[in-house]
């Protein structure tokens, strides 16, 4: 895996910038919306001068019908504001997380296995759902309050420099001192919320691990431990989060005292103004009114400040997958391999997931329609060198080619296309029988379905179900035995119609029953194409054409069954090896205990 490639951080914003940018339309909507609440706010300011001039010292009746009148209006401009921001700005918000959402997903699945090696499958859902949600709220809610806010602000300092400059300017002093808590709480908030978010990865990891590992959890009676465990997590959680707390809470307090100060000079001052005459009580209470509705949006930009750092800490998180760099690239001019018999060579192929390499100096050439045992013992490499075919990983040194052709300068699409792949453990999707089957081939008929399943042995237990092919099958085909699983595998294999087939173990796990069947199913699967199947029963692999052990990441042995056998090397060792262990285990149940004896 290449390293993360880790751009100046203002590139991440503004990417973030040029997706708001394309919803500019609804932006504009939004900014209009945003004015008429702000000119309401401070039109609501400036009514407290006639209301308290005009009505209450003047006594004007004329003024005492057309203000009421005022008020319903400026309030239905405010409604009105308030649902168009709300509708628009979120609009804008929900759609930038769609699109966040949809480039993290595809840009993961592009992502070669090493990638899913190294990271845990909760941190990465973690990363979808919660970081993500989170930069929601910086997007939709933050930038809401943030622009509406600034209109405000700007509109009540207008009013109150129109009203009275030098007692504007007295309050003014103390609006700069207010913005000071605004940056550097934030500051904490962003460091904390980093912490939360990967606390959050951490938990969403180990629900996923203990949720999929139940049965082993209940089986070893475990369960007091990952309580344990869980209750340690949502502690160290709970800290983090009161951290995040302290850094957002002191924000408030600290600007609620600097606006205090700041309206008891205008009391002082304005008061001072009234009693000598200078000022109408209509213009100090106005003004008095207009300066605390100035202090109000100062303190919500404050929190709104807090949800900012908290979403660019998400951001950051967010693009360190995003601008992670898959090694399995294409080059500039790839070919396209079509679909055919294919040979598969290797030339002298070494390959490492680190410094040390688990493959070296294989070569190997597997004819069209050939099948291909690999045998030794588990750690050996055989895994590891079928995964290099599709190109789940890039080899170290050597090619291995298709026709000739280096399967580096083919198009991954089309290589991949040429492959079909079965492996020890059965990977099938909450879907329906059907789906799961056509995943192979998405345009395949009703008809190719059913005949897949025949081939694979599935048909009979598949129409054995209430509602047949559109039975859904639960969560990883949890509610299908392990023979079934595989034989639904094999019929999805069976459907893609790939020229090259790799079986990994794929019997290996099953019963004698189940793998007697599944075993029919793969000669289907297996007939005129180019195989390589890793064999840990020994017994099972009588079809191969030939036979390759693979021990420390080289090939040792290769031939028919007869002639390793005859070498008495490492082959004869592992067959003998077999052969005695199930003899002692037929031997260790005597026919009197043997519930199946006659």
């Amino acid at each position: 895996m290449k390293p993360i490639r880790r751009p100046d951080v203002p590139t991440r914003y503004r990417v973030l910038l040029d997706m708001i940018r394309q919803s500019r339309g609804r932006l504009f909507m939004a900014m209009v919306s945003m004015l008429l609440v702000s000119a309401s706010t401070v039109a609501s300011a400036y009514l407290i001068k006639p209301v308290l001039d005009d009505i209450f010292v003047r006594k004007d009746a004329a003024m005492l019908m057309a203000l009421p009148l005022a008020v319903v209006v400026i309030y239905l401009m405010r409604g009105i504001g308030m649902y168009g921001q709300e509708y628009f700005l979120n609009y804008v918000g929900q759609d930038i997380i769609r699109r966040l959402r949809t480039m993290l997903y595809d840009r993961i699945c592009d992502l070669p296995l090493a990638f899913f090696h190294r990271e845990r499958t909760g941190v990465l859902m973690s990363r979808i759902t919660n970081d993500v949600n989170v930069i929601k709220a910086m997007v939709s809610s933050a930038v809401t309050s943030v622009i509406r806010d600034f209109f405000t602000i700007l509109g009540l300092v207008g009013l109150i420099f129109y009203l009275d400059w030098k007692m504007a300017l007295g309050a003014m002093v103390i609006l700069p001192a207010a913005f000071y808590p605004i940056v550097e709480f934030g500051r904490r908030v962003r460091r904390v919320s980093t912490d939360t978010q990967s606390a959050m990865a951490e938990l969403s990891a180990f629900l996923h691990e203990t949720f999929t590992g139940t049965k082993i959890v209940k089986a070893f009676g475990m369960e007091a431990h990952e309580k344990g465990r869980f209750s340690q997590m949502a502690h160290d959680l709970f800290r983090i989060e009161i951290r995040a707390v302290i850094a957002r809470s002191l924000s408030s307090p600290v600007m609620e005292f600097l606006g205090g100060m700041g309206i008891a000079f205008i009391i002082w001052f304005g008061g001072s103004r009234v009693v000598s005459g200078t000022y109408t009580p209509g213009t100090f209470m106005s003004f008095l009114g207009a300066v605390i509705m100035l202090y109000d949006p100062v303190k919500k930009i404050s929190k709104v400040n807090n949800a900012v750092q908290e979403g660019l800490a998400a951001t950051e998180r967010i693009f360190d997958i995003l601008e992670t760099e898959s090694e399995i690239q294409e080059v500039a001019d790839p070919q396209t391999i079509p679909p055919m018999p294919h040979r598969v060579t290797f030339f002298q192929v070494s390959f490492g997931y680190g410094k040390d390499l688990v493959l070296k100096d294989i070569n190997l050439d597997v004819a069209p329609g050939e099948i291909l045992a690999l045998v030794g013992m588990s750690g050996g490499g055989k895994t590891s060198l079928v995964n290099l075919i599709p190109r789940f990983y890039d080899v170290t040194r050597g090619e291995i080619a298709i026709d000739g052709v280096d399967i580096r300068r083919a198009t991954i699409a089309s290589l991949r296309s040429q492959i079909a792949v079965v492996t020890q453990e059965p990977i099938l999707f909450n879907d329906t029988v059907r789906n799961n089957i056509a995943y192979g081939n998405p345009r395949a008929t009703e008809a190719d379905v059913a005949q897949a399943a025949r081939d694979a042995y599935a048909y009979d237990f598949i129409m054995g179900f209430p509602k047949g092919f559109e039975t859904p099958i639960g969560e990883l085909g949890s509610r299908l035995s392990g023979g079934e699983k595989q034989r639904l595998c094999i019929a999805r294999a069976l459907i893609k119609d790939a020229p090259i087939l790799i079986l990994d173990e794929a019997t290996s796990a099953l019963d004698t029953e189940s793998e007697r069947l599944v075993q029919k199913a793969l000669e289907n699967l297996m007939r005129g194409r180019t195989t390589f199947v890793i064999a840990h029963r020994l017994s099972t692999i009588g079809y191969a054409h030939r036979i390759i052990v693979v021990v420390g990441g080289r090939i040792v042995e290769e031939g028919s069954h007869d002639e390793l056998m005859a070498c008495g090397g490492e082959y004869c060792k592992l067959y003998q090896m077999q052969y005695e262990n199930n003899e002692a285990a037929e031997s260790s149940v005597s026919p009197e205990e043997d519930p199946y004896h006659p």
